[in-house]
């Protein structure tokens, strides 16, 4: 079977950071027997190339200078900065267009696999209509967002997903606002980890089943990602004055637009001699993060619904540190639910609530029975939904089903 994967952000080179979910879900679906190729964007003149020995199809669509309208950050927020990008959706679109036919044409896939389908619908459609090749839409909740900004949107989302034989989405979240659009089945198809490999947990290492020992006398409480509103770390920081300074250490690693902000405010904080520390450890390298992963005692996702409606389609982050070992606190927002089960595989406290995100802290800290509950569950949750085994063979069973559907 050979699929077309088309997305907006493929890795540029080996060590490339970005969709790493997308490049691993890539390298199941090849190791399960599928033949895959990618399409996406050219990146300041990026030609086409190889990663991971997959062929990777870049369509240009501008000069060299101006091919900035993905990778590094997404398209939406890059136009909200900079209005003069939109310029670039039309040839944009285009020319990914021609290229799909192009590459279609040649190697006559048997499924395309477009990724966040608007604008990546409209690549797709010409050349699965003309060569009939079924297509999968697969949702992971920023293009859903543009309707709230961009009205006009919604018309062409509910006519793409109308022409697709198969609808994805990231979690059950993000299912819902697609069925809002057009009442259509939807199957939930999540991400698994994408750590290298499988590292040795906590409790493997100790053999308790307990919470870990602090490290360095202190409780470290650990927050993973990008510094931007979504996340909601300034409530995290605000929850520091509820926690003890003797015992709790907050650690934040990463940076983003907000980071200056952040770091201000927590310096707010510094005179308090009751309130928890805060170090920024900055963006690390995966063997200084993987340090801090194995040294922390809880990791802590305090996200937000911000003020355009954005909030976590799904939280691979937080599979990733159950993969790891950490007992989870997390804001009951978005598709976070899909991954935290309250009381079973971690916690869930309300968004914008540093009271509840402190005192979920404290029982983790002070219950190490409760804690080694929630590891068991957090196993159990990720045995169950999210190793890439079970999701690639779920892909791979709707794959053939439109194949055969086909014939």
């Amino acid at each position: 079977m050979k699929v077309l994967v088309i997305g907006s952000v493929y890795p540029r080179f080996d060590k490339d950071a970005e969709v790493p979910w997308l490049r691993t879900s890539v390298a199941h679906l090849k190791k399960a027997g599928v033949e895959i190729q990618v399409l996406a964007p050219s990146y300041k003149g990026l030609k086409s190339h190889e990663i991971d020995g997959t062929r990777v199809n870049r369509f240009r669509y501008a000069p060299a200078s101006w091919e900035i309208l993905t990778h590094e950050e997404g398209a939406p927020s890059k136009m909200a900065s900079r209005p003069w990008l939109q310029l670039l959706a039309i040839p944009y679109i285009i020319n990914g267009f021609f290229k799909c036919l192009k590459i279609c044409r040649k190697w006559r896939p048997d499924i395309i696999h477009a990724h966040w389908p608007f604008p990546h619908a409209y690549i797709a459609l010409g050349a699965a209509k003309l060569f009939r090749i079924p297509l999968v839409l697969n949702f992971h909740g920023a293009e859903l967002l543009l309707i709230r900004k961009k009205k006009w949107v919604k018309p062409l989302l509910k006519f793409a997903i109308g022409q697709a034989q198969a609808v994805f989405a990231n979690s059950s979240f993000t299912a819902g606002k697609i069925k809002a659009i057009r009442n259509v089945d939807v199957e939930w198809s999540p991400y698994g980890t994408t750590l290298d490999e499988r590292r040795e947990t906590r409790d493997e290492r100790e053999g308790s089943g307990l919470a870990p020992h602090p490290v360095n006398g202190k409780f470290k409480v650990l927050f993973v990602g990008r510094h931007i509103e979504r996340k909601g770390i300034c409530y995290l920081i605000e929850a520091a004055k509820y926690l003890s300074a003797d015992k709790f250490e907050i650690r934040i690693v990463g940076e983003g637009d907000l980071t200056e902000e952040l770091k201000a405010q927590a310096a707010q904080l510094e005179g308090d001699k009751n309130a928890a520390s805060i170090v920024f450890t900055g963006k690390l390298v995966a063997p200084e993060l993987a340090r801090e992963y194995r040294e922390a005692n809880v990791f802590v996702l305090p996200a937000i619904v911000d003020h355009k409606g954005d909030t976590e389609g799904l939280g691979v982050v937080l599979i990733e540190a159950m993969e790891l070992g950490l007992p989870i606190i997390a804001s009951n927002v978005g598709g976070i639910p899909d991954v935290v089960v309250n009381n079973e595989s971690g916690i869930l406290v309300p968004e914008k609530d540093p009271v509840a995100l402190a005192d979920a802290i404290k029982r983790i800290e002070s219950d190490p029975q409760y804690t080694a509950s929630l590891l068991e569950g957090a196993r159990n949750r990720i045995a169950e939904h999210f190793t890439w085994d079970n999701i690639t063979r779920r892909q791979i069973e709707i794959y053939e089903q439109l194949t055969n559907r086909k014939k």
